[in-house]
């Protein structure tokens, strides 16, 4: 039996195979888990273009386009990031939607004002950029986990407002 998870991955398979959307994934604390969750949908091929998996403040900069002085001013886990990290990932792909995702895992690495569990995740399409914060409360890989469940319900959303 399928868990929510794959059925959740495999709705968003079926939302942009219908649409004809493509989508590629920039992520940092998920450290390509959408990406793996998305292509292990058969066929995913059609829709995914890439990923980029981008720990280093050097790759958001560099590859994904992401301004340095956003990173200088708000970090490289804040809302401003994740924006730049989904709208740069959609133009290097070349793709309708593009995801960004960065936060603190855990278990180290939290601070008082940026807690270990504190994910933004945004999805960029062509005409706007949705941009979600979220504080997660579970060890690392659940909260890598939950960070995915939460990027694919932001992806249906970006889906069902092209079908509109």
């Amino acid at each position: 039996m399928a868990s929510s998870y794959e059925r959740m991955a495999e709705a968003v398979g079926r939302g942009l195979t219908r649409t004809g959307l493509t989508i590629a994934c920039a992520e940092s604390c998920t450290g390509g888990l959408l990406t793996s969750t998305l292509t292990d949908v058969p066929g995913s091929s059609a829709y995914v273009m890439g990923s980029v998996v981008s720990y280093s403040n050097d790759v958001k900069v560099r590859v994904l386009g992401v301004s340095s002085e956003t990173l200088t001013s708000f970090g490289a886990v804040s809302e401003q990031t994740a924006r730049e990290m989904a709208e740069g990932v959609r133009r290097l792909m070349l793709t309708d939607i593009g995801v960004g995702i960065t936060g603190i895992a855990g278990p180290g690495g939290g601070s008082h004002e940026k807690p270990v569990g504190l994910v933004y995740i945004a999805a960029a399409n062509a005409d706007k950029t949705k941009v979600q914060k979220y504080f997660f409360s579970g060890d690392r890989m659940e909260n890598k986990s939950t960070a995915v469940h939460y990027a694919l319900s932001l992806i249906q959303d970006m889906i069902r407002s092209a079908d509109q």
